[in-house]
């Protein structure tokens, strides 16, 4: 899928959060959305998930799904819940079940079946170290760490053309860290989703997004050609960060 933003500003109060006349992610790329706090990160992948209204602008997601053409503005139509995945903060999981709870909840109501849910979490078996299914712990009871994998896993089960996270290398061990860089890159492989992801850990994020967009002051200052690892320089510079 891909995804076009027009015109989009959102304020609040006098701060101005998002400020980007036009941007292009095509899809099937992986990009890396990176800036200092505050610089709008959030909020745009919030706007892009309809769970903020814009105060001008629109985002439209644009491609071929189930065999038909489709070009959607995100704040018009539901349609685009159908292929796209999220996971933005602990908010978005219920938090009353477990982890086997949730997952089996999200099956049924998507149609998947037991088995297929089992194949699916399986892929995911080294991610979760045997710390998150089978152990009776409510998601309220988890650790942060362990939220965090379970709204990743959540928000790839439908297989989705476009997957937004925010910040999910948080509150990973450098174990877990790894192991998602790996299903991620592998999973925009295999499947030719768009996935876009925010993280202050500029390493990981130059390790796997081939283009990465530098945010400050809701305004999108670079467009960074990563495909030969080249953002690392550039990004270190520009937060003067030194040995």
């Amino acid at each position: 899928m891909q995804i076009q933003i027009n015109n989009l500003k959102k304020c609040f109060g006098e701060k101005v959060a998002v400020n980007i006349d036009s941007y292009t992610i095509h899809s099937g790329e992986m990009l890396g959305l990176v800036g200092n706090n505050g610089a709008g990160k959030s909020t745009l992948f919030r706007l892009m998930l309809d769970l903020i209204k814009a105060d001008n602008g629109d985002v439209h997601m644009a491609g071929n799904f189930q065999e038909t053409d489709v070009d959607v503005n995100v704040a018009e139509t539901e349609q685009w819940k159908d292929w796209t995945g999220a996971y933005i903060d602990e908010s978005f999981l219920i938090d009353y079940l477990t982890p086997d709870e949730y997952f089996q909840f999200i099956a049924r109501i998507s149609g998947i079946s037991s088995d297929d849910l089992k194949t699916f979490l399986d892929r995911f078996s080294h991610f979760m170290a045997d710390e998150v299914i089978g152990q009776k712990k409510l998601i309220r009871n988890l650790s942060a760490g362990n939220k965090q994998k379970v709204g990743i896993i959540a928000a790839m089960l439908l297989r989705p053309q476009v997957l937004i996270l925010d910040e999910p290398f948080n509150f990973l061990d450098p174990s877990s860290q790894s192991a998602i860089k790996h299903l991620l890159t592998k999973y925009n492989q295999e499947t030719g989703a768009t996935i876009l992801i925010s993280s202050h850990n500029l390493q990981h994020t130059v390790d796997i997004c081939p283009r990465i967009a530098l945010l400050e002051h809701g305004i999108i200052i670079r467009d960074i050609d990563n495909r030969d690892g080249q953002a690392q320089t550039e990004l270190e510079d520009y937060f003067q960060i030194t040995d």
